[in-house]
């Protein structure tokens, strides 16, 4: 051990208890002498004061980490109690382990202890990734030129191989960071399992595959057997399974100038081998292309055009009100006041409408009961495998284990731009359990086309509309029969998020999605008398869903399709018992786009349905009411909730400056409570009504009131004001989940079948 120390005293007591140990001990007055020392010597562990004159504890550190051969030294701090900024810094410097004084020396031995057992290695020198147990890749390049090298000298062969998924992107957007490794080291195991000879490493979302003794041919091989093997497998993240498809290729390590080379040409065959994705294995060859090359930069305009847009809302709904305050009072016509009261009653309204929401769907409705026969029931589940194809096996298996007593049909309408490996599996399923239908819809470019085109193939009396992440409750379709038997036309289920430990972001939406679903839908269901269908986990009489179809038009199918049908003075239940689990974004730019189309569809199906709801005979007055703030009172509240700005601004200017206003106006102020305690009161409601799965994570709730209070509700009222300015632009080009067409706009019956070729033809005609 290397103790140093300016404090003799200590110093000395420090070489006792280690000596003690069973360590051989030299020590040190400072840095500089410990340098020295360090040049003679390469101890196991220096244990270093922080405050020592000449070269002090932070130098040391510095010198130590920067050196070749000392960068793997493991370095322990001792500092004061009070210096906890020593701590940090030190820390960051790249101290390995820290003790406080007074020193509780054994305390300090046990952990120079542990450092000796167990010595700390910077990430670049590890030997494994710790996230999937794979070699790095700065280990795997040494094997390779290892064997490299052998096989030069021998004349035996030896290839590597790369192995790329096409679901990294999908995953870590549903389950961040940890379930792509989740997912790798489940697939390291069964690349090992498959070709025990071969080293593995990892480079980023690829696998490294060295095979010795292998030429291409025999490597191809043997990865087309691991592709096979992963494939195949249903892997675990957390609580849920997910299905990954490999792309690999191989490449000569013997004829490539050097391993850099090597794998850089294996990169170009699994480049290849992805743009198919039928687990055959690519061999390199110069015919190949070269790899896709980064994606160009948008022009300057295109990047800049929502920050512009942002700021268009910010001028449109606070600097141009502030100078219109401005022209009107000084030519006489103040309407401050007004605009003042008009803000105050609109905040007051909003307040009030959410508190009565809450408070009624604190009681929320039951079922009607029904006798014990059950319909025939059927399913869709509308996905773009590519993105899906790593969940919808889970999808498939949790539908057809749904307990529901009648006959249950599960189709699963999907479009895709090439074939896939899964498709396979998907037929597999079909012929093993004649309830499912895997229907790939050709030419498909929307979640309404797979809808519209499953429908001709739908055997049930009623039907229930699901996305490719949703997993519903054994019992669900024997709830929602009992609200259709009961009068009602459809039914809204509850979404409930079943990855919210995967992010903050997905947290903070699981949330919300309480708020939503368990408070905000049951509560306005109860208020105005008619719901809404959300797109998922909804649950129609066959007969209407074939006649209202979905709009691909419309960026919110699922709200257009609503409002057509209560305009035609059919029923919508919301039921929070109706549960189905669902993936929620992971990242805030995920986020913003599926807010985005959201929020620019609301604000399509306003325009488009707002006097048509007013002038239908099929609704009552308060049943219009509650559309009229549906539809009207949401696309104006973002604009008005920025008002209070520019008229404080303006009655500050009046004034003389902020300090000249009166604060305390017992309106303003009670305004102010009743408004703010909206936020809380929602958590409160939420917490109350959500599922147990959510319920019991407190913190999230707490988080969401602090994020709600200061950040999130501003950030979706921003959403709606740049939604509406995107829609009047014209600007509808959206990437919430990429889409190819292979074929035709539009897709009929006569361009889907069951991909088995089982099906006689559809249940009834498509309409052209």
């Amino acid at each position: 051990m290397l103790v140093v120390d300016d404090d003799e005293v200590l110093r000395a007591a420090v070489e006792h208890a280690l000596r003690r140990a069973g360590f051989e001990v030299l020590s040190a007055d400072d840095g500089g002498q410990a340098l020295a020392t360090l040049a003679e010597v390469l101890p196991d562990v220096v244990v270093t004061d922080v405050n020592m004159p000449e070269v002090d504890g932070f130098e040391l550190a510095r010198r130590i980490r920067a050196s070749a051969d000392l960068r793997r030294l493991p370095l322990i701090f001792m500092t004061t109690r009070d210096e906890t900024t020593d701590v940090v810094t030190g820390l960051q410097l790249g101290a390995d382990d820290y003790v406080v004084k007074p020193l509780q020396l054994a305390e300090l031995v046990a952990r120079v202890q542990a450092k000796v057992a167990r010595r700390p290695v910077p990430v670049e020198l590890l030997e494994h990734d710790p996230r999937s147990a794979a070699l790095t890749r700065a280990r795997f390049g040494a094997d390779a030129e290892r064997e490299r090298a052998r096989a030069v000298r021998s004349g035996r062969p030896c290839t590597v191989a790369m192995v790329e998924l096409a679901e990294p992107d999908v995953l870590r957007s549903r389950f961040g960071g940890r379930g792509v490794d989740a997912v790798m080291r489940q697939v390291v195991d069964l690349v090992a399992d498959a070709s025990p000879l071969a080293s593995v490493g990892r480079d980023g979302g690829a696998l490294l595959l060295l095979l010795p003794e292998h030429d291409p041919d025999e490597a191809a091989a043997a990865v087309d057997e691991v592709a096979r093997r992963v494939v195949a497998a249903s892997l675990r993240i957390g609580d849920d399974r997910v299905r990954v498809s490999p792309a690999a290729g191989v490449a000569d390590l013997v004829a490539a100038p050097d391993v850099a080379t090597a794998l850089d040409r294996a990169a170009v065959a699994a480049s290849a081998a992805a743009v198919h994705l039928d687990l055959l294995t690519v061999r390199w060859n110069p015919t190949l292309t070269a790899p896709p090359k980064a994606k160009a930069r948008r022009p300057l305009g295109q990047r800049l055009r929502t920050p512009l847009q942002i700021a268009a809302t910010v001028l449109l709904g606070v600097v141009v009100p502030f100078f219109v305050y401005e022209a009107l009072g000084r030519s006489g016509h103040d309407i401050s006041n007004v605009a003042y009261w008009v803000v105050v009653v609109a905040l007051l309204v909003t307040a009030a409408s959410i508190w009565l929401e809450g408070l009624l769907a604190m009681a929320p409705e039951d079922p009607p009961g029904v006798p014990l026969d059950r319909p025939a029931a059927s399913a869709i589940i509308a996905a773009y495998l590519p993105n899906e194809a790593a969940t919808v096996m889970e999808t498939v298996e949790a539908f057809l284990a749904v307990d529901y007593a009648g006959p249950l049909q599960v189709i699963l309408a999907y479009n895709t731009p090439r074939p896939l490996p899964i498709e396979q599996e998907l037929v597999a399923v079909a012929r093993r359990d004649p309830r499912f239908v895997p229907l790939r819809v050709e030419g498909s470019t929307s979640k309404a086309q797979n809808v519209n085109t499953a429908l001709a193939y739908v055997t049930g009396e009623f039907t229930g509309v699901f996305d490719a992440d949703h997993l519903p409750h054994p019992r669900s379709f024997d709830r929602a029969w009992r609200w259709l038997a009961g009068g009602y036309d459809v039914v809204q289920g509850h979404a409930v998020v079943r990855n919210g430990d995967a992010s903050f972001v997905a947290r903070t939406v699981a949330v919300e999605f309480e708020s939503i679903y368990g408070v905000s839908h049951p509560g306005r269901k109860r208020l105005h008398d008619f719901g809404i269908f959300g797109g998922s986990n909804g649950y129609w009489r066959t007969e209407l869903l074939r006649a209202t179809r979905m709009r691909g038009s419309m960026l919110t199918e699922d709200i257009d399709s609503s409002l057509r049908v209560t305009e035609q003075g059919h029923r919508i239940a919301s039921d929070p018992l109706l549960v189905s689990r669902e993936l929620a974004p992971t990242e805030w730019r995920a986020l913003w786009n599926q807010r985005m189309r959201w929020a620019q569809g609301w604000f399509q199906v306003s325009l488009r349905h707002l006097w048509p709801v007013l002038r239908t005979r099929h609704m009552t007055l308060r049943q219009k009411l509650g559309a009229l703030f549906l539809l009207g009172w949401r696309e104006v509240y973002p604009w008005l909730s920025l008002q209070m700005f520019p008229i404080i601004a303006y009655k500050a200017d009046a004034a003389g400056g902020v300090g000249h206003l009166n604060w305390l106006i017992p309106v303003l102020v009670l305004t102010s409570l009743f408004t703010l305690s909206v936020g809380p009161g929602q958590v409160v409601f939420a917490y109350a009504v959500a599922h147990p799965s959510v319920r019991a994570r407190r913190r999230w709730f707490v988080l969401y009131l602090l994020v709600a209070s200061v950040f999130y509700t501003e950030y979706k009222n921003v959403i709606a004001r740049v939604a509406q300015i995107k829609e009047l632009m014209g600007e509808k080009a959206w990437k919430v989940t990429p889409r190819a067409a292979t074929g035709a706009a539009t897709a009929t019956a006569g361009n889907a079948a069951p991909v088995d070729g089982s099906a006689e033809g559809p249940a009834v005609e498509v309409a052209g």
